[in-house]
């Protein structure tokens, strides 16, 4: 038996050759196909319950034990997912932010990633300078795009640093209400869809998430409004978690319930908070290997779909790490 766990991170899993965004970055079907059948070959794959029973009871994990974990509520989860982890008898555990099946409003984040997935980050990047120049000091102050590019354009494993930047700007640095509007007027000239039905298209219905919970998923808390929750103000995060919390509490075990902090944007204050509130375990972007006897129970660090193969062996080499993946 062992305290060692794997754990796999995965957002968008979809037929994406063939597909109208076959830049959006995902794990192709027959892929996640192909690596299911190489975790199934090489690891024991747990559920959450497992998980949390060796944390709070020192329960046993079988020796190479790997959780499958799923971030953001998407369709592809239940056209894709779901069926084949129910067809090879293993559980996931899926994260889904509240506003996407409450509201049905397409998040920011999405906005971002469906923008890349439709033009080039040379097209975008003078694009969205161009806006920053003209926003300036109209209603909205902020350093300037100098100051930004040296700050955020930096580069992590897995996108290069204009990418980042984009991300970084449209996801966090501006005010709210200023990056919401940027990156609908960018969603608008580049995807070209009314965000209302393309988030219809985009996000799990309630209906198919309390489906999947009756066929064995796990569901847990990924927020209300995917913010970046070490930039919230403490009321501000009381909200979000609130508001998460009384979405979900058909779904969630309310005084044993798991947070996955959104973009991995946990803070000493955040932890504090959600454990006040019945959370258990925190899991994050942080890459490596747990170890339940030394591992802070809300820090949990997961390895990408992209770390295991047929997508490479970076696995085997990441035991410890910090970067974050969006």
């Amino acid at each position: 038996m062992s305290s060692k766990l794997f754990i796999s991170m995965y957002h968008y899993v979809r037929e994406i050759k063939n597909s109208r965004y076959p830049k959006i970055k995902g794990l192709d079907y027959h892929l996640f196909k192909k690596q299911l059948e190489f975790f199934l070959c090489k690891f024991h794959i747990v559920t959450m319950e497992e998980v949390i029973a060796a944390v709070q009871e020192g329960y046993d994990l079988p020796e190479n034990a790997l959780l499958l974990t799923f971030d953001d509520g998407y369709i592809d989860h239940y056209l894709y997912v779901m069926p084949l982890l129910k067809e090879y008898g293993i559980q996931g555990s899926f994260f889904v932010p509240g506003k996407t099946f409450v509201e049905r409003i397409l998040l920011n984040v999405n906005k971002v990633h469906f923008i890349l997935a439709s033009s080039d980050f040379q097209i975008l990047l003078p694009n969205l300078l161009k806006k920053l120049n003209y926003y300036r000091g109209q209603e909205f102050d902020y350093p300037s795009n100098e100051d930004l590019l040296a700050e955020y354009a930096i580069a992590n494993r897995f996108d290069c640093k204009e990418v980042i930047f984009i991300k970084r700007i449209l996801q966090v640095v501006l005010p709210e209400k200023l990056r919401s509007k940027i990156s609908s007027e960018m969603f608008e000239e580049y995807v070209g869809i009314k965000e209302e039905i393309f988030a219809r298209e985009l996000y799990l219905s309630y209906d198919q998430i309390k489906c999947m919970k009756k066929n064995g998923m796990f569901f847990g808390i990924h927020g209300y409004g995917h913010y970046w929750m070490n930039k919230l103000s403490p009321e501000q995060l009381q909200h979000d978690i609130t508001k998460a919390l009384t979405c979900m509490d058909e779904l969630i075990d309310s005084n044993c319930w798991v947070i996955n902090y959104p973009y991995g944007s946990y803070s000493a204050d955040v932890i504090d908070y959600v454990k006040s509130r019945g959370s258990v375990l925190g899991l994050s972007t942080d890459v490596g290997i747990v170890n339940l006897k030394i591992c802070d129970p809300f820090k949990l660090p997961r390895f990408d779909t992209n770390d295991f193969p047929p997508k490479s062996t970076r696995y085997e080499k990441l035991q410890k790490g910090s970067l974050h993946n969006e």
